[in-house]
């Protein structure tokens, strides 16, 4: 039995989508799973036990990319298609069974969206995996004892949190009376965001920080945050791959719905400044090709008291 699974781009989404497809693996326990899915996403799939191939889409003009997707899968006879990007591949491939994903505006998570293409009324919360050699080097690089693992960066400027508020945070929750006292000070993000993070990188002493900004692949990274004690970031993909870690998770939110995208699980939370989503993103002068930050209303103080609040609920 083969299975093509064609799931997002972006990384946060196929984070999402990893729950639906280890419930087809479960379902199907002697089926071989093809994997397509944005260049960015292809190293959270590579690890899992029942995935044969995984195929990275490469974006190219006139939609390029999906005719070399077509080209890499119309030869194969699928024992089911399953099309989370709504496309027309799904139509396109031979099969005995598809299912495409259709647009929802319905204000419900997007893993409630994601489950009701197989007919299931509840959330099928992600699952991710890291190989041995991945769980032994995440070991060496996190140490042993409390870590508080940071998410500063995001995908749109406007989404991410100044460095300098999450400096003053990493103060707070690792200085004397922090819940973290002492503890050291993971850093996780793209290469590419290090200068704007320099900041925050800069004011957590040497001998407490661990930098892992652009040095880990990411079923490693998720791997490390398996390790860490608590996990505070902006809404970004690395946000989704703490919170199937089961790590406890807290999002920070401004231009984007925690509604449609929180970090999904029991050990997890969302804050935001005193504007809602729609406050932010439906007001009149809203302009989606700012480059400045919406989250200046998040104080530090407010979300070191929404910290409090998830580590008592996880720490009882």
């Amino acid at each position: 039995m083969r299975i093509l699974f064609v799931t997002a781009s972006r990384i946060g989404d196929a984070v999402l989508s990893t729950g639906l497809l280890a419930h087809l693996a479960e379902q199907h326990p002697r089926a071989r799973f093809t994997v397509a899915c944005g260049q960015a996403a292809a190293g959270l799939f590579q690890p899992a036990p029942f995935v044969e191939k995984v195929i990275p889409m490469v974006k190219r003009r006139r939609a390029g990319h999906w005719v070399d997707l077509w080209r890499q899968t119309a030869g194969t006879y699928w024992h089911q298609v399953i099309d989370l990007r709504g496309s027309g591949l799904g139509w396109l491939v031979p099969t005995f069974r598809r299912k495409i994903i259709k647009s929802s505006w319905e204000p419900r998570h997007r893993l409630l969206h994601l489950s009701a293409l197989l007919g299931i009324d509840r959330p099928l919360a992600p699952v991710l995996w890291s190989t041995p050699a991945q769980e032994a080097e995440a070991a060496r690089l996190m140490g042993d004892g409390p870590v508080l693992a940071l998410g500063p960066g995001a995908n749109w400027a406007p989404k991410q949190w100044p460095a300098e508020r999450f400096a003053q945070l990493a103060r707070q929750l690792t200085g004397e009376g922090g819940i973290l006292a002492g503890a050291r000070v993971a850093l996780f993000g793209s290469e590419s965001e290090r200068p704007s993070l320099r900041p925050l990188i800069e004011s957590v002493p040497a001998e407490r920080r661990i930098d892992l900004i652009g040095k880990v692949d990411l079923a490693t990274l998720h791997a490390c945050l398996k390790r860490a004690s608590l996990y505070v970031g902006n809404d970004s993909g690395l946000m989704h791959i703490a919170a199937a870690s089961g790590t406890p998770t807290l999002g920070l939110f401004g231009p984007s719905s925690e509604v449609f995208y929180g970090p999904f699980g029991p050990r997890c939370a969302s804050v935001r400044g005193p504007r809602s989503f729609e406050d932010i993103c439906h007001a009149p002068d809203f302009d989606h090709r700012r480059s400045d930050c919406l989250m200046l209303d998040l104080g530090v103080d407010q979300v070191v008291g929404a910290v409090g609040s998830l580590w008592a609920t996880t720490h009882p």
